[in-house]
């Protein structure tokens, strides 16, 4: 497909839209936010991402956040599905990337199940992205050769993960959505093998101006979230490549 050429008519785009700075978009994500008559948008889309589309384009908020859900999933993916038979080209925009802890798996079988034909545009993922402007290479050799990167709330509200797998040494833990259930997932990393001492990091606004990194250990992670007050949205990082903020930091929001 050429750069000008128009998009095609009820067909969606899910789209990612990288970790928050607009100059992390992909040259795809650009063009076809600028060319849609729709988008539908997540609260983690950045600012700016948005003004990237024409001043006629349909403008959709769908965004989620702790317990405040504009629209319920259901009718997110029921709406994309209108929006499509109407003849719109549609770009379903997501924070970070639409098939990493996105959702983008679900709205896509609606739209399989409903005929619609899509295509899937990655994004940088929020962890790499995060990571890569705190200065926690997610992988090196003499820390960590592998990483996990999880969900720290799943659908029935609990953190029953695999505990001994994600407790394992010489890997980095990037969990998601994990700020309410902080205290819990340091005790869980503690109680199955991971010391106190461990490095452990949250990072908010990760890639943005308003980007802060607070630096702690399994054992005083949760205490530091407390007295600092951090809110989602924000990651936490678990693992000794964590030491290396202060030798690689480059990012001075």
């Amino acid at each position: 497909m050429k750069a000008n050429e128009a998009l095609a008519a009820g067909k969606v785009w899910l789209v990612g839209a990288g970790p928050g700075d607009p100059d992390l978009l992909t040259v795809k994500a650009a063009r076809l936010i600028a060319q849609a008559d729709a988008l539908v948008y997540d609260h983690l889309v950045g600012e700016g991402i948005i003004d990237l589309a024409r001043p006629d384009a349909r403008r959709i908020y769908a965004g989620k956040q702790a317990s405040k859900h504009t629209l319920p999933q259901e009718a997110i993916n029921r709406l994309l599905v209108d929006l499509a038979q109407q003849g719109l080209s549609v770009v379903r925009l997501k924070g970070g990337d639409p098939f990493i802890f996105g959702r983008g798996g679900e709205e896509l079988e609606t739209l399989a199940a409903s005929g619609i034909t899509f295509e899937v545009v990655p994004g940088v993922t929020a962890a790499a992205g995060c990571a890569a402007y705190s200065g926690f290479p997610l992988t090196h050799r003499d820390h960590a050769q592998s990483v996990t990167f999880v969900t720290g709330h799943l659908r029935d509200g609990t953190v029953n993960l695999d505990w001994p797998a994600l407790a394992r040494p010489r890997q980095t833990v990037v969990f998601y959505m994990g700020i309410g259930a902080a205290a819990s997932i340091c005790t869980q990393m503690i109680g199955h093998g991971l010391p106190e001492t461990t490095p452990a990091a949250v990072i908010r606004n990760g890639t943005l101006p308003s980007q802060q990194v607070l630096l702690a250990t399994l054992g005083t992670l949760p205490q530091r979230i407390a007295e600092i007050g951090i809110t989602p949205p924000a990651l936490i990082v678990v693992g000794s490549v964590v030491s290396l903020h202060d030798k690689l930091d480059w990012f001075k929001p």
